[in-house]
């Protein structure tokens, strides 16, 4: 049983990172083995509209890092999925990602997994970055466990965010108690 986190953000190390990686601790904590993947190294080509994986049941574009990634998430239970808030919503990197998940959806073969959003805004917008993530879940059928909103422009700022800190908490709190019932 493996929790996922993954980072759209292009920053390795910023706020979205934080956030995410502050639930994966927690978890971590518990003894469920997590994983964290940044997609700031990767490249994520956007979808091409083709609808070929309609035919070919997966995306036909070989030349990047979206299948590398995609096999982590088929492999994970929860997913964590986080991102930066860029004009209020999910950056473009993220949504490339998210969109070739088209090349699933046919087959529902990332159905019955569990799922939390995580954004983080300077100032604003990020609640609308959550409906997107959100979106992605719900169109794939996850279970949802909660969601995530930080604050914070600079690296690191993300972490005064008492608020956000304490809802990354009890959302790998929540995760636990799926994971790990009591005895």
């Amino acid at each position: 049983m493996l929790v996922l986190g993954i980072s759209g953000s292009m920053r390795k190390e910023g706020n979205t990172a934080l956030l995410v990686q502050t639930i994966l601790d927690r978890v971590k904590a518990a003894g469920i083995e997590t994983e964290y993947i940044t997609l700031a190294d990767k490249v994520i080509k956007p979808c091409l509209g083709c609808e070929n994986c309609k035919t070919e049941r997966h995306c036909i574009i070989m030349n990047d890092d979206w299948h590398d990634v995609i096999d982590r998430v088929m492999a994970c239970e929860v997913l964590i999925l986080g991102s930066p808030t860029y004009y209020y919503d999910v950056c473009g990197h993220l949504k490339n990602f998210i969109d070739r998940t088209y090349s699933l959806y046919h087959d529902r073969r990332l159905a019955g997994r569990k799922g939390v959003a995580v954004a983080c805004c300077a100032d604003k917008g990020g609640r609308r970055a959550l409906q997107t993530i959100e979106g992605f879940f719900s169109s794939h059928e996850f279970s949802f466990l909660g969601d995530v909103c930080g604050r914070g422009y600079l690296a690191g700022e993300v972490l005064k965010d008492k608020r956000a800190i304490t809802a990354a908490k009890k959302v790998g709190d929540r995760i636990v108690a799926l994971m790990k019932p009591s005895d």
